[in-house]
């Protein structure tokens, strides 16, 4: 990562309020998923879990 989690954390809270249980999601730079070869595909499942908490999940669907 080029920024510490500190130093997003800090950023973002210039501008609005951080509550408990926020996720700041980074993802990756541009371009590197073009880099790799390696794309999110129809179906893919992206997820996100804090154990005790709760999980958020997504399936990948492109329009036609």
């Amino acid at each position: 990562m080029i920024w510490s989690v500190g130093q997003l954390i800090s950023h973002l809270t210039r501008g609005t309020t951080l509550r408990q249980g926020t996720v700041i999601m980074t993802g990756t730079p541009s371009g590197v998923g073009f880099f790799r070869k390696e794309f999110l595909q129809d179906g893919d499942v992206v997820e996100v879990e804090i154990e005790g908490i709760g999980k958020v999940r997504n399936v990948i669907s492109h329009a036609q």
